[in-house]
């Protein structure tokens, strides 16, 4: 015997009522249910091979606000052969277009519909309009006055003239089809020797509540059971931007790993992004092709005196570094000029400017800026990852532990340091970490102990570990995307389906 809840029986008894066949609308209204609970049961029901549920895709066409205006006054071409046949057949457009009343706005609507539908002939030169007789009444027309009247129609049971006018309203703009399913339900086999045995409607309850216990009614009611394993209704809760995720969770373990987080500003000197890590004023990068300078104001405010004259004379001859210098003629006005910062070792050669003395933990996470051409793997606006380290007699391989300990912590498990060459570090090298599901081995940070040239400038006299590289090579690592702009593309249906980082 086949168990049957409370709204399959009804929904199963007005099947009966109705022949065997009806549509859902008409089921709803012969068992009193809710139209989503005979739905309900009709999915069931098909499961349990009592029903069948025929589908039909209908269109329903119905007047839109300028639809039901010329319904009202009769289209606008109507309008002009009416009043044209009124004026003897030829008039000016002025005199027919008066003679009308029609509004216009429609005016170049209808001459174009008169010539098209072939009611009248228009001589431009004299601007005058001649028609012999009213014409018929056409099928769009007929559709207009039908629409008008019954509010909607389906497009499928009109006449195939009807059917044929509906596209021609469309394109004139003047209805609205909308595209729905017609559901049906049918009886099988099964279903009708079910319903001949005869149902029971028997009272379900979902909750044995005190009032059905204190009446006695309880025994004359069945409590619902529930399908535990039948899936939910999908739920979006909010939840933090993926790349924000892995953002957080940077920080998080560099906080772990008693490292403290700095903050500096996005537009910068070029003093502080370029000339404190001794770059030289001439370098590529320093172009307006790869680097946003501003316009207004040009100039920003430097350091002390003591400072800038230590970075100028390093610069030029290395001053007391040991070194030769770049040997050019240094300009304080360059280094002064305003740009959005380029990399965050602007942050940290900062820091390292205001905290001398030993121990220096800390790391940045923040935005920087390019004028780079954007594709997959560049954009002019990122994130970058930078830290430093300064004590006594720390070394390179301090540095490589701490990276590894990182990305460790990651979840990357694999990683290698290559020999590499940057301006103001020296050793330097390029960390790597392997990616399985790449089967190779990727780049992601560059590293390196500071020169003298930078740090003695400041007045630093211990070994500073730096390292810093952009963040989206990382997070797409993570997220398993391949072009960096699909990370701020603000996809909802992708950042629903990505799983909350751990």
């Amino acid at each position: 015997m086949v168990e049957l809840r409370e709204n399959e029986q009804k929904t199963l008894l007005a099947l009966q009522k109705l022949g065997g066949k009806a549509p859902v609308d008409q089921i709803v209204e012969t068992s009193g249910l809710a139209h989503a609970a005979v739905m309900r049961a009709a999915l069931s029901l098909t499961t349990k091979k009592l029903t069948r549920i025929h589908e039909q895709k209908q269109t329903v066409v119905r007047l839109n606000e300028e639809g039901r205006h010329h319904a009202k006054k009769s289209l606008p071409e109507r309008r002009l052969v009416r009043a044209l046949v009124r004026l003897g057949g030829e008039a000016s457009v002025e005199e027919v277009v008066k003679e009308s009343a029609l509004e216009k706005r429609f005016l170049t609507i209808a001459l174009g519909w008169l010539h098209r539908k072939g009611w009248a002939t228009i001589e431009k030169k004299k601007n005058v309009l001649k028609a012999t007789e009213e014409p018929p009444i056409g099928v769009d027309e007929k559709l207009l006055s039908l629409l008008d009247e019954k509010g909607s129609l389906i497009v499928e049971r009109l006449s195939k003239q009807l059917q044929d006018a509906v596209p021609v309203l469309g394109r004139r703009k003047l209805v609205r089809m909308d595209e729905k399913t017609l559901r049906e339900l049918e009886l099988t086999e099964n279903g009708w020797e079910l319903v001949k045995q005869g149902i029971e409607i028997v009272e379900e309850v979902s909750q044995l509540t005190p009032d059905l216990i204190r009446t006695g009614r309880w025994r004359r009611v069945k409590l619902r059971r529930f399908d535990v394993t039948a899936p939910g209704p999908v739920v979006y809760p909010g939840k933090i931007h993926p790349v924000q995720q892995i953002i957080q969770r940077v920080r998080e373990i560099f906080l772990e790993m008693g490292f403290t987080e700095i903050r500096g500003p996005i537009v910068e000197t070029a003093f502080w992004n370029f000339d404190a890590l001794f770059q030289p004023q001439d370098h590529p990068a320093r172009e307006m092709q790869d680097t946003f300078y501003l316009a207004h104001p040009r100039e920003g405010r430097l350091p002390s005196r003591n400072i800038v004259n230590a970075v100028a004379k390093t610069h030029e001859d290395g001053w007391k570094t040991g070194s030769r210098g770049w040997e050019y003629p240094w300009s304080l006005d360059e280094a002064k000029r305003l740009i959005l910062r380029t990399h965050t070792t602007s942050v940290t050669i900062r820091h390292l400017a205001e905290h001398k003395e030993p121990p220096v933990k800390v790391f940045s996470v923040d935005r920087v800026y390019r004028n780079e051409k954007v594709d997959y793997k560049r954009l002019a606006e990122f994130h970058q990852i930078e830290g430093i380290v300064m004590d006594r007699n720390v070394t390179l391989r301090d540095l490589m532990g701490t990276l590894k300990e990182f990305y460790l912590k990651l979840g990357l498990r694999k990683v290698q340091f290559w020999p590499s060459y940057f301006p103001y570090t020296e050793p330097s090298a390029q960390s790597t970490v392997y990616v399985p599901e790449l089967k190779a081995w990727m780049e992601l940070c560059g590293m390196g102990i500071f020169r003298p040239e930078v740090v003695e400038p400041l007045g630093i006299k211990y070994p500073v570990l730096a390292w810093g590289g952009g963040l989206e090579r990382l997070i797409m690592l993570k997220l398993g995307v391949d072009d960096m702009r699909f990370l701020y593309k603000n996809d909802l249906g992708w950042i629903r389906r990505t799983p909350i980082c751990q």
